[in-house]
């Protein structure tokens, strides 16, 4: 799984919650421990500590809902507030109505992981069932084409490209002109890896954007590097209307959990992540799945149904009514047998 070693020393934290009594020393050194695991996966330091003191003030100051231990709710407010930073909902990227193409314009600076990221979205649509080409306008990188066709051909997926072609903008008009004409369902645009600093590139890149029309901008930011992510999310925004962002490279690195905060601290979602070299290595982003799976939280639909269930959970007046007019039956007792044992 991407961040072991986050999820890892998040465990360790939470682990000591069993240590016996809960009180505020303890609570204390869990934020403590807690911190230090962000920051050791390069998150960045003011969310760090927006998100402890924010931890530490509801495990401290919240009233325990009934029916659930001290250790549950710190769990849960942990949850809580590690998916907040990371966007709350998954998001998907637009598809056109059906019968019109969807064309999605992929960029990223040099070494990214465009390019292969790029296969495996198609990949991705395509295992659900669309129709999916790509078109590579990449003439800055040579062997860029032929990398996408052995990426991709195995596949089954159709590669638009000419090697012998230096001009970009007409690659990715002609490719989407072909690929439209022949009635597929997603097109997805690779473009040369670019600086934020290089003009002649983000000039490019504008350009293509207005010759293809996008439905959506997708931003791929490499894991590798951390805090960085935010600025050239910004960096990018600034040039183009950029829709999403997938971040690659979260197998094996420290940092992916600064690529995370960060990318998401923008206005701009993150809608997958790859951990893998294979064609099918990415995934869909869920924040909630993936606090859980990071803190190792394999029940944990169980434990946010019983919290919801104890918040909301109040003795009905009716009963109390029922009660008093000799009217309380055996289901009644049952039920409310039912919720003291729950308390």
């Amino acid at each position: 799984m991407a961040l072991e070693a986050l999820g890892e020393a998040l465990n360790n934290a939470l682990r000591k919650l069993t240590r016996g009594v809960v009180d505020e020393k303890l609570i204390k050194e869990i934020v403590r421990d807690i911190q230090r695991a962000l920051i050791g996966a390069d998150v960045n330091i003011e969310l760090v500590f927006q998100l402890s003191k924010s931890i530490e003030r509801r495990a401290l100051d919240e009233k325990l809902p009934k029916g659930v231990s001290r250790k549950e709710h710190i769990v849960q407010i942990v949850y809580d507030e590690l998916t907040k930073i990371l966007g709350e909902e998954p998001e998907q990227i637009h598809l056109t109505p059906s019968g019109e193409p969807t064309v999605l314009l992929m960029i990223g600076i040099q070494g990214s992981g465009k390019t292969t990221t790029t296969g495996k979205l198609a990949r991705f649509f395509q295992k659900k069932g669309f129709k999916t080409s790509v078109v590579c306008s990449d003439t800055w990188r040579p062997g860029a084409y032929h990398q996408l066709q052995q990426y991709c051909s195995p596949h089954g997926i159709e590669v638009f490209g000419d090697p012998e072609e230096d001009n970009a903008i007409t690659l990715a008009k002609d490719g989407v002109k072909e690929f439209k004409k022949k009635k597929y369902d997603i097109i997805i645009v690779d473009t040369a890896g670019r600086h934020k600093e290089e003009k002649g590139l983000i000039d490019e890149m504008k350009k293509i954007s207005k010759a293809v029309t996008p439905n959506e901008v997708i931003l791929v930011i490499d894991g590798t590097i951390g805090q960085q992510a935010m600025v050239q999310a910004q960096a990018f925004s600034d040039t183009t209307r950029v829709g999403s962002i997938i971040v690659t490279k979260l197998d094996g690195t420290a940092k992916g959990g600064g690529a995370l905060s960060s990318a998401a601290k923008t206005e701009t979602k993150i809608k997958f992540i790859a951990d893998g070299e294979k064609i099918d290595d990415l995934e869909e982003f869920d924040p909630k799945k993936f606090v859980s799976r990071l803190l190792g939280l394999g029940d944990l639909e169980t434990l946010l149904k019983k919290v919801q269930e104890a918040a909301t959970e109040e003795i009905d007046e009716k009963y109390a009514e029922k009660f008093m007019t000799g009217k309380f039956n055996l289901k009644d007792m049952y039920t409310q047998l039912e919720m003291v044992s729950n308390m």
